[in-house]
């Protein structure tokens, strides 16, 4: 490569695309468990007692709060395996049309 040139490590970005991809799946994982398994039943504590609706409703905000980063951070994740990829496409298209240039 000649000096003032750039090059772009096509398999680089494969490889971050492949490990935001496994993120994703493993955030899709965790995510489903905070939505479905992080319950707390009536009763489960107990009934009866003066603090009980204020330990359900502090839970059930917790829950939604989890919920709620989960799904930002995988948005996030999503947003920058998308851009990360169309990025490759683009410098494999730019290569391919040096290539073709320079014959």
């Amino acid at each position: 490569m000649a000096h003032g040139q750039y090059g772009v490590d096509l398999d680089a970005l494969d490889q971050v695309i492949k490990e935001l991809n496994h993120v994703l799946k493993e955030m899709g994982d965790s995510t489903s468990t905070a939505t479905n398994s992080t319950y707390l039943p009536k009763g489960a504590l107990g009934e009866g007692f003066t603090e009980e609706s204020l330990l359900y409703g502090a839970h059930g905000k917790v829950k939604g709060d989890i919920e709620k980063m989960m799904h930002m951070v995988e948005g996030l994740i999503d947003t920058f395996g998308k851009k990360s990829s169309k990025v490759r496409g683009a410098y494999q298209d730019a290569e391919a049309d040096n290539s073709m240039n320079l014959k």
